[in-house]
């Protein structure tokens, strides 16, 4: 398969990787290929995380929930699925959707539910500039729901509170793949905070949510582009 938007070059990522650097953010890189669709657990053991901030019809905050690994049940925030994929995403892909679990879609709240990676930062990771990237199409959003892609900052010596937000909007996307692309640039002021990488979604009444996602990377600007590497030679460079 190839990644339609960017390759990574190998000496470039192992320099960005090596411990001696001192950074404390990870890239990743994820297809779905070989993860196995029947196993519940597969997206949590993969590091995919979940939380959810519940609303209630006039949008006053009720209470929120996680974090726990990512389901992979078809039922609550995301799943691995099939046949959804075109040339360049193979069979399997990831998809993400609110948590239907929850009753209170029934009472018209309207449920925020967050799909993630998260990593801590570390001194070494100032001055860089880390990409968020991946292939999506539209799935089965529709009435009130909405989607995007986010990269988010969370200072755990401040209650968590939130320092960065860097949306993508997924809701009008076209049924068709496409790839996008986040940056977020590292300063002093975050070292010690979590950075999360995901998609997210609002949903009320059990309404339909679903965008499909593949062919992930998250890479720092040490990694060169190039134009001309499958995406197993990518995924190879960050295992």
């Amino acid at each position: 398969m190839k990644l339609r938007a960017i390759a990574l070059v190998a000496v470039a990522a192992i320099l960005c990787m090596a411990p001696a650097t001192g950074l404390a953010i990870n890239g990743y890189s994820q297809d779905f290929e070989s993860l196995n669709q029947a196993d519940t657990g597969a997206l949590g053991n993969d590091g995919w995380l979940v939380f959810a901030n519940v609303f209630g019809p006039d949008w006053a905050y009720w209470y929120g929930y996680g974090v726990f690994p990512a389901p992979n049940d078809g039922a609550a925030f995301s799943a691995i699925a099939s046949g959804e994929g075109g040339a360049s995403q193979g069979m399997q892909q990831l998809v993400a959707f609110s948590d239907y679990n929850n009753a209170d879609h029934a009472n018209g709240a309207h449920i925020e539910s967050l799909l993630f990676q998260e990593q801590t930062i570390g001194a070494g990771d100032v001055g860089e500039t880390w990409t968020f990237v991946f292939d999506a199409k539209l799935g089965n959003l529709e009435l009130d729901s909405t989607a995007w892609a986010f990269i988010k900052t969370l200072n755990p010596a401040a209650g968590y509170a939130t320092t960065n937000n860097i949306q993508l909007d997924m809701t009008a996307i076209p049924s068709t793949w496409s790839t996008y692309s986040i940056t977020i640039n590292i300063d002093a002021s975050l070292v010690g905070q979590l950075l999360q990488f995901g998609f997210g979604n609002f949903a009320t009444l059990y309404q339909g949510s679903g965008v499909f996602y593949d062919n992930i990377i998250f890479y720092a600007d040490t990694v060169i582009p190039s134009q001309d590497a499958s995406f197993g030679e990518v995924k190879a460079l960050f295992r």
